[in-house]
C-alpha cells in the first residue's frame, strides 16, 4: 500500500460516527470525505473482508451540495444511517442512498478504500489523500442545525 494514502487505523473508525478527511482530484481541488463503519462492521466477526465493513463518501449532502454531513466533529448517525443535521436527510451508511428527506433516492458519491494490516487506505484512482480534518474554507453555510439528534 502507498503510505501517502493512509487515512487511519481500522480500530479508530467509530461505529456511531465518521472519520473526516480531505482529498483532492484533478478538477475540483480539495474536498472533504468521510469514512464510516457499516452494518457489516459491527463486531468484525461476520467473515467479511475488512474493507467491506467500511464505506467512504464525499462529505456533501445531495439535497444542497454545499451542506456538509460531518461538520468537523463526526456525522450524526441513527440506526445505521448518516443524518444531515441541516434538513434531516438520512443516508444508508452501506449504500449511500438517501432513504428519507428532500433528496430521497439520491446517492452520496463513493470513494474506494482498502484495509491492509489493520490500516485504511484511500485507493480510489480519482482522488488523492490530503490529510485529516475539514477543509478550511471559512464557509459558515452549514454551521447551524435544523434537526434534533
Amino acid at each position: 500500500m502507498d503510505a501517502s494514502q493512509r487515512i487511519t487505523a481500522l480500530e479508530d473508525v467509530p461505529t456511531d460516527s465518521t472519520v473526516l478527511f480531505r482529498v483532492t482530484d484533478d478538477s475540483d481541488g480539495e474536498r472533504e470525505a468521510i469514512l464510516v463503519a457499516t452494518e457489516n462492521g459491527d463486531d468484525g466477526t461476520d467473515g467479511e473482508p475488512e474493507e467491506d465493513r467500511l464505506a467512504c463518501w464525499l462529505n456533501y449532502c445531495q439535497h444542497l451540495t454545499h451542506i456538509k454531513i460531518d461538520k468537523g466533529s463526526g456525522a450524526p448517525m441513527r440506526n445505521g444511517e448518516l443524518v444531515c443535521a441541516n434538513h434531516g436527510a438520512y443516508f444508508d451508511a452501506d449504500s449511500g442512498e438517501c432513504t428519507y428527506g428532500p433528496c430521497e433516492g439520491a446517492y452520496l458519491t463513493d470513494l474506494e478504500v482498502t484495509v491492509d494490516d489493520g490500516v485504511v487506505y484511500l485507493t480510489d484512482d480519482d482522488y488523492e489523500y490530503v490529510g485529516a480534518g475539514p477543509v478550511d474554507d471559512d464557509d459558515d453555510l452549514s454551521s447551524s442545525s435544523n434537526v434534533k439528534i
